[in-house]
Formats: C-alpha cells, structure tokens, sequence
C-alpha cells in the first residue's frame, strides 16, 4: 500500500471511530449494569485488522481510545478502555490469523474488551467485587460482538470499491 494512501486510510478509519464513539455517546442506551455499551467505535478497528497490517491497526487502536478518553472521559476511563482494548486487539488480530470468520473476531474481541477492563478496574480500585459484573459483561460483549462482526462484514462488503480506489 501506497503511503500517502494508507495515511488517508488511517485517518478515515481514526475519523469514523471518533464519529461512532460520539454518537454512541449522543444514543440513549440504558442499561442496569456499568460499564455494557455497543462498542461502535471497535468497528474501526475491526476494519483496520482487516485491511492494514498490525502496526496500523495497533496505532487506529490506541489513538481511538485516547482520542476518546481525552474528549469524552477521564484518566481512569482510559486506562479501563487501554486495557480492554489491548487485550481485545490481542485476540482480534491473533483470530484474524488464524482464519475466523470477522463476526467470531469482533465477538473475541468484545469479549476479551470486557474481561480487560473488569480486570484493570479490580487491580486499579482494588475491588473483587467487581468481578461479580464480569457474567453479565461477557454476554454483552459477545453480543455487541456479534453486531459489530455483522455491521463490520456489511460494511466491509460496501467498501471493497472505495478500498481498491483508496489503497
């Protein structure tokens, strides 16, 4: 890939997941338990593993999250979302190797989201308590995973031609 053309590609993909976590933001989505929201941002990323190497995908990552924290959070709301998303894009990048199909990666990934976080906010707080969260966090992940890999596969399918004009 070009560089000039993957800087763009960066920086449309960094954009839409600024855009997501906004609106994301802006939806009135109640839910009981701290912490469980759809993840639309993690699209992004979802497409970035797939259409860049490791050391893009990393980079739209971390950005995403700090972009996030700084705009619409604080320093511990970003270490919670810089440990689930390590650890998310750990195993997201490792199942995209592995050949998964995108909804079993996006469900891994926000899975593993959750279990990170929990874990950074136990050690950080220095609670247990809060692993019991951690049943309800896992179904909501794989589900929001689940909606993210069916949004990312469509989404995907879509941009093949704006994908072959850009990169």
């Amino acid at each position: 890939m070009k560089r000039n053309k993957k800087i763009a590609w960066m920086a449309m993909l960094l954009a839409l997941a600024f855009v997501l976590s906004f609106l994301e933001r802006m939806l009135s989505f109640e839910v009981p338990v701290p912490g469980v929201k759809l993840g639309l941002a993690n699209l992004a990323v979802l497409m970035a593993i797939y259409t860049m190497g490791v050391k893009g995908a990393l980079t739209i990552s971390l950005a995403r999250i700090l972009l996030d924290g700084m705009t619409f959070g604080n320093a511990y709301r970003m270490m919670y979302s810089l440990a689930g998303g390590i650890l998310s894009f750990i195993i997201m990048y490792i199942g995209k190797k592995c050949n998964w199909s995108i909804m079993s990666v996006s469900m891994a990934g926000g899975l593993c989201h959750n279990i990170g976080q929990i874990g950074a906010a136990v050690i950080i707080l220095r609670t247990p308590e809060l692993i019991t969260y951690l049943p309800i966090l896992i179904l909501a992940g794989i589900a929001t995973g689940a909606i993210n890999g069916l949004l990312c596969g469509m989404i995907m399918k879509s941009f093949q031609q704006i994908k072959r004009n850009l990169l």
